[in-house]
């Protein structure tokens, strides 16, 4: 907690110093408000430990120009539709499962920053433009550059924005009737007598009595509301002199939620409240520094309940969550002195329902079960020097930053015990009636607030470097950069920190502003491997002829700018080096067996897990790319393109199949096997972006498009299959593997005259598979490829923006697609069988009547083996093209506004997640087991002051 309290202090000193400092040579409000820079343009590009003008940017490397992007499209969170904007970019970078988020150089996580506190945001792809951040960022690096003081008058910018979430769609499941018939069905298939009767389920069905024949809908305007609000509001403070400059931003939001009964209502929220301070130091013509502070404050009200869970298992006739008082049959005094003695009479009429079997449920663990708040805090303050060493060498220079992060989260809670009460009925009085209540459970409510799922992280980051660039006649660009960094986080519960330390080294080379050279190398360093392995050089360079200058371009004046560019290179990464110490064999006794040692006496032994191999050593990716840049037209077309192929060699595996059988045994547990350097994967593709500005009429128009597509591939592989179809080396690296389906079983002559299936009994209106290797049997040896999953992003996806401007006008819209990529059904929405909860999936159920027309295995109330299994039965395309975001904005013209005091001031509509199309779009946009997704209509206001 100390952290917190010097981070708050921090952040308070840099909140109100803005409000004390003055340009020396101000200008007047209202002229200094013209030139907002909110839309400043963006002219300096970060790259790794260094800034580069917007045209010199290398093609691996995107950028969004986040506060131009603001002034037509607001959005809360920092990577929101970037799919759109920044090519290669899918969620993940160039098909790589992860990637290395920096903000201000220090790698923090993309909510610690909104997007109104963000200048732009450098999406670092090839080998060339990630290797002097070391081993941690060889799959990519996406580098977030907040905002920063100007000198000029100060500036105010606020805006709010207001909305509501609605839902798209919910699960839909069977009513008690139906799931009831249904359940009997299911046992019949299996052998078995029905368990409930034709009354029982008409009376279900009826909706007579819902508290003597429930049949319950979580997704009921009973339970939920048709909407839930979010509203943010966002303060800016801006300004400075030639000697300081300051950048403060304020941020609040609230954020409600869909239950709307019980302790819900009033304690299921949150709230977030954010307070951003950067500050800029000319100490002396030579000396420059900046201090960045960012507190952000979370609470998150909820019940000690898990409704959407629930709402997923909860069969509809299982409980009564409530029972009516009013149904209680009058005189019966022992009913009624077991309401008086209840602590929760629900609105002063009903008592919570439950059975000997359901002593707590969801519903009602929302009325009683008590109350949460979770807390999160997170503090981050880095700070840093610039010196010009001019005197000393001509353009050298030297940077350091030193930075510290603290974030902790713990929860606070009220934990209540309650009582339901089951009810037996009786109707001889001519209706239902309560005859007599059944007390289960007790109510208890200690008041005592419990501290839970307490939760740090630290992080410290520190990096030093001299810089240098020159020019030399006019046509000899040079620059050098040595540095030294390296960031340690650290985890409660984690003994080993999460390390990244390297020197890093950059040479480049410009002639006449034609042709580049350029050279980036780092020495990197893992304690994850053995000694004398874990140092290792990362060498890459590029090249770059910019065409557009060449004299044989000179009359070609339709082409603005051109420029061919290629880089390469090998970066050694730990990041698939899972734990520490994997080249060490080691005994365990903790994790070991048990064995008799004598009668009635058991003892542990000791398992060997994994043998050594003290040459374990980084995996490598080794990479070549190819770019392309262009603008044509008066750059009202501007391109860009590149082509990436690369492998990842020397993942680390422990392979049985790479050892002789006697290297491991079953039981007792012993292995000797090793972690190797052995599997290699393959990526290669293709991403571009692409823009067209064009006034049409009265119109300004502006299209852009942008786009991935990669194919990955298991090069190598530990794998002993029997059958070479079988085999992951040549597949695709997220393959989905499972069994091909040919129908359903239409009788048992047909199952007799079929191979055999050995995942358990088999009956007609089951799955029937293909024997793909002929041996008679069906198993797991018949599993075949069966697509690509998209783990790492579908193999195409990209995304198309639009804004057009008419006067004080201007609409935008963004939509995303993804293609090529399947999943299978198999939550438990669709993969029905024992007890679990019906969905309609079950209607297209085989039966004897629907052998043609079948869409769904027979029901089951047993395992179902032969049939819940990975195959292409259950597989679906996740194809989709998303209409993401709509926004339309007025400006009001500056005459009309500067009369009330205020410099600018727009208004603005927008609707988010507004319409998926797609081959599956049902399955895409249903969520099962948690809250439903939602489309979000907004309305905003911003101004400036």
């Amino acid at each position: 907690m100390k952290y917190l309290k010097i981070g708050m202090v921090c952040c308070a000193l840099l909140t109100f110093v803005p409000f004390g400092l003055r340009a020396q040579d101000a200008e007047s409000p209202v002229e200094a408000a013209v030139e907002s820079s909110l839309s400043d343009s963006l002219e300096l590009v970060q790259l790794a430990y260094r800034k580069v003008n917007l045209a010199d940017v290398p093609s691996d490397v995107s950028v969004v120009d986040v506060q131009k992007l603001l002034e037509t499209n607001y959005f809360t969170y920092s990577l929101d539709g970037m799919a759109a904007l920044a090519s290669g970019f899918n969620g993940n970078i160039w098909g790589w499962d992860e990637y290395l988020l920096l903000i201000d150089g220090v790698p923090r996580d993309a909510s610690y920053v909104k997007p109104s506190e963000i200048e732009h945001i450098s999406f670092l792809k090839g080998v060339s433009a990630v290797a002097l951040y070391g081993s941690r960022a060889a799959k990519g690096v996406i580098v977030i550059t907040t905002r920063r003081g100007k000198v000029g008058a100060q500036e105010i910018h606020v805006r709010a924005n207001t909305g509501f979430h609605v839902p798209k769609s919910y699960p839909k499941y069977l009513g008690s009737a139906e799931y009831m018939s249904l359940y009997n069905e299911a046992r019949s298939n299996d052998g078995l007598e029905a368990l409930y009767s034709e009354q029982d389920v008409y009376h279900h069905g009826s909706g007579r009595n819902p508290y003597r024949y429930p049949d319950v809908d979580f997704f009921s305007s009973e339970y939920l509301k048709s909407a839930y609000n979010f509203t943010d509001v966002t303060a800016e403070v801006i300004g400075g002199g030639d000697n300081a400059r300051y950048y403060t931003n304020f941020g609040y939001d609230r954020e409600g939620s869909l239950l709307d009964f019980g302790q819900a209502v009033d304690n299921n929220s949150s709230n977030r409240f954010n307070v951003r301070g950067n500050i800029d130091v000319d100490i002396n013509e030579a000396i420059t520094s900046y201090i960045n502070a960012n507190a952000i404050f979370y609470t998150g009200k909820g019940v000690n309940a898990e409704f959407w869970e629930s709402s997923a298992t909860l069969r509809p006739n299982r409980v009564a969550p409530l029972l009516p008082i009013s149904m209680l049959e009058a005189g019966n005094t022992s009913s009624q002195t077991l309401v008086n003695n209840s602590n929760h009479i629900v609105d002063g009429k009903y008592l919570l329902g439950g059975t000997q079997l359901d002593q707590t449920n969801a519903i009602g663990d929302v009325y009683a079960g008590g109350t949460n708040k979770y807390n999160s805090r997170q503090f981050q303050f880095d700070a840093g020097v610039n010196a010009d060493l001019s005197g000393v060498l001509e353009g050298l220079s030297f940077s350091t930053m030193f930075a510290f992060d603290y974030a902790t989260v713990y929860n606070l809670s009220y934990n209540n015990d309650y009582a339901v009460y089951g009810a037996t009925w009786n109707n001889y009085a001519g209706g239902d009636q309560i005859g007599a209540l059944t007390k289960y459970g007790q109510d208890a409510k200690t008041g005592d607030q419990e501290v839970s799922d307490s939760w740090y992280t630290q992080t410290l980051a520190f990096s030093g470097q001299f810089n240098y660039k020159r020019v030399f006649n006019d046509k000899h660009k040079v620059s050098a950069l040595l540095l030294g960094s390296g960031f340690q986080q650290t985890e409660s519960g984690l003994y080993h920190r999460i390390s990244n330390a390297n020197l890093g080294m950059h040479l480049g080379y410009v002639l006449n502003n034609k042709y580049a050279a350029e050279f980036n190398g780092a020495m990197v360093h893992s304690a994850r491997l053995p000694e004398g392995k874990r140092s290792a050089f990362n060498p890459t360079g590029s090249l770059s002829w910019r065409i557009s200058e060449e004299e044989f371009m000179d009359g070609v004046t339709a082409v603005d700018y051109l420029r061919l560019s290629a880089s390469a290179g090998i970066l050694h990464t730990d990041l698939d080096v899972e734990e520490y110490y994997l080249y060490q064999g080691y005994y365990t006794h903790q994790e070991a067996d048990w064995h008799g040692w004598r009668d009635g006496v058991s003892r542990r032994m000791y398992n060997r897990l994994r043998g050594d191999n003290p040459n374990l050593t980084f995996p490598r990716r080794e990479e070549f790319n190819l770019g392309l840049d262009a603008a044509m037209f008066d750059r009202k077309i501007q391109l860009n393109a590149n082509f990436f192929v690369n492998h990842m060699t020397g993942n680390v595996v422990q392979a049985d199949v790479l050892y002789p059988s006697y290297f491991t045994t079953g039981w007792p547990v012993y292995s000797d096997i090793p972690y190797v350097n052995y599997n290699e994967d393959k990526r290669m593709g293709v991403d571009f972006s692409a823009s067209v500005q064009q006034r049409i009429g009265a119109i300004d128009w502006t299209l852009g498009v942008s786009g991935l597509w990669f194919d990955t591939e298991a090069v190598k592989r530990a794998e002993n299959y029997d059958d070479p179809y079988q085999n992951r080396a040549g597949k695709a690296v997220d393959g989905l593997w499972g069994l091909e389906s040919a129908g359903f079983f239409a009788d048992e002559a047909e199952i007799a005259a079929a191979p055999r299936h050995s995942f358990g009994e088999v009956k007609p209106g089951d799955l029937r598979y293909v024997d793909k290797n002929n041996d008679g049997v069906i198993d797991s040896k018949d599993e075949v490829f069966l697509g690509k999953a998209g783990w790492f992003g579908s193999p195409v996806s990209g995304g198309v923006h639009l804004n057009a401007q008419w006067k004080n006008f201007s609409l935008f819209a963004l939509a995303t697609g993804r293609f090529g990529a399947y999943a299978f059904k198999n939550n438990e929405y669709h993969w029905v069988y024992g007890e679990r909860k019906y969905s309609e999936v079950v209607r297209g159920r085989w039966t004897e009547e629907t052998r043609e027309t079948a869409t769904y295995p027979r029901l089951t109330t047993q395992g179902g083996d032969n049939n819940f299994r990975a195959s292409d039965f259950w597989m679906y395309s996740t194809d989709r093209f998303d209409l993401a975001k709509v926004q339309l904005s007025y400006n009001f013209s500056s005459a009309a506004v500067t009369k009330l005091g205020i410099a600018q001031l727009g208004v603005y509509v927008s609707g988010n997640n507004l319409l998926t199309l797609a081959p599956e779009r049902e399955v895409l946009e249903l969520n099962v087991g948690s809250a439903p997704q939602t489309r979000f209509f907004s309305l905003g206001l911003k101004a400036v002051f």
